[in-house]
């Protein structure tokens, strides 16, 4: 199968295009809305409603979203090198949603297209991590995937006897409906869909997108089961395919399977998942050769493995409210996850943290969040790295030659996010990061952050 054609917009002049962009949505807002509802703080969007015709063609079916994610970090000590600096980096989101039932009167029918563009830097790569090994969580995590334009989403999405059952089919992410998490935390641990962090070289999160099947059924209102297929092709990662369409590098498959709980308990929200995924692609012995030796002693290739699989855990619960106002309040929650020790670098990860929405009565939208995450690097990967250095008869940590055993990574992240408008949430954060990529030897680092979170 050959490829179509991939797009993408030359280096030199990305930002400067989206910028262009947002300026012409600026001079649209002025012209349709007037000053005051442009920066209306109770609008959900920075440029108004566009005198009225937002939420019309919302009415009729028709949403449109353009979304920005700015995240700074700056080490304020440690790390492997403790030169004081900061790093920024940044999404833009554009998308559409149809409501197809209003447009087309497709009953439950639904189609939905993202784009996304990323830039910037990451102060975990060069400053937190030693660059040998490089580290496990990112401090910045909207950096990552390749700093380019990519379809993140294009798919239709259709529900069937009263909504019982539901299938989407296009191109989208695992992590959009399988081992799903908010991101209103800054550090990647505490993120999106752990797995696609812990297992990232089969299983994709946002922005890369992949050819895919979710099909979800409702066994109760509060209880549905959901599978999945996912095209497992590492050349969607590539920088210059955030447009790819074809599927040619496709490898195998990762079929994931979900059991999701709702409970509301007193009306307070719940969310409960147990998950296991399989890829029916093959991978490769992080340890062995096929003669169940060493591979970095014996020097013959790493054993091919058929497959390879892990599991998932995830809770949220909120436990308290204001009064009658359920959406202020205290909540919890915690995910694990667990991966295939012959072929995973990570065996297992858990995290658990409170977010209390609405502490003050006077910053009844602010919300304030604390998590500890623990990232525990495979047994055999860790023997796979000392068998390297002893081939090379390196073993001391500051030959450039030397590769370090990896262990296991703590990190912490405090947030504060002011709710300044409807529009647009500031969360300045502090982060603690404790043996940066599982190495003993690396400093603990302290990073101060800042995430500006806008919808125009």
């Amino acid at each position: 199968m050959h490829d179509l054609p991939s797009f993408r917009l030359p280096h030199a002049s990305r930002r400067a295009k989206a910028l262009n962009l947002i300026g012409g949505l600026t001079a649209l807002g002025w012209l349709s809305t007037g000053n005051a509802a442009m920066f209306d703080a109770d609008s959900p969007w920075m440029l108004g409603d566009w005198n009225g015709t937002r939420s019309e063609l919302a009415a009729k079916g028709y949403s449109f979203k353009l979304d920005y994610t700015g995240e700074m970090g700056a080490n304020l000590g440690g790390g492997y090198d403790n030169d004081r600096t900061a790093r920024y980096s940044d999404q833009f989101v554009l998308g559409t949603h149809l409501d197809l039932q209003r447009i087309l009167g497709w009953e439950a029918a639904e189609f939905q297209l993202t784009v996304t563009e990323r830039h910037g830097n990451n102060i975990s790569n060069d400053r937190i991590n030693d660059p040998r090994v490089g580290g496990f969580t990112s401090a910045q995590e909207v950096w990552g995937r390749g700093q380019t334009w990519r379809l993140t989403q294009m798919w239709y999405q259709q529900a069937f006897f009263d909504r019982k059952l539901d299938i989407k089919v296009g191109r989208f992410g695992e992590g959009e409906d399988f081992n799903s998490f908010p991101c209103d935390f800054q550090n990647l641990a505490f993120c999106g869909s752990q797995v696609g962090n812990w297992a990232g070289s089969i299983w994709y999160n946002w922005p890369v997108s992949q050819w895919a099947l979710r099909v979800k059924y409702h066994v109760t209102p509060e209880l549905y089961a959901q599978v999945g297929a996912y095209e497992q092709n590492p050349s969607n990662l590539e920088r210059g395919n955030g447009f790819k369409l074809s599927g040619s590098g496709t490898q195998g498959a990762v079929l994931p399977v979900e059991l999701v709980w709702t409970p509301r308990p007193n009306g307070l929200a719940g969310e409960y998942r147990a998950g296991y995924y399989y890829s029916s692609a093959k991978a490769s012995d992080v340890y062995k050769d096929s003669n169940d030796q060493p591979a970095a002693l014996s020097g013959q290739a790493y054993r091919s493995r058929s497959s390879k699989h892990g599991v998932w855990l995830g809770v949220q619960q909120q436990l308290t409210s204001a009064a009658s106002d359920h959406s202020r309040g205290l909540s919890v929650f915690a995910n694990a996850t667990m991966h295939d020790k012959k072929t995973n670098a990570i065996d297992n990860y858990v995290q658990a943290g409170v977010v209390y929405k609405g502490l003050f009565d006077a910053r009844a939208k602010d919300d304030i969040g604390f998590a500890l995450a623990r990232v525990h690097v495979n047994p055999a990967y860790r023997k796979n790295a000392e068998a390297s250095n002893r081939a090379h008869a390196v073993q001391d940590y500051d030959d450039l030659t030397f590769l370090p055993p990896q262990d296991t990574e703590y990190s912490a992240e405090f947030y504060y996010g002011v709710h300044l408008t409807d529009w647009l949430t500031v969360r300045p954060n502090l982060q603690y990061i404790r043996h940066p990529g599982g190495v003993e030897q690396v400093d603990d680092a302290l990073i101060a952050g800042l995430k500006i979170q806008s919808s125009f």
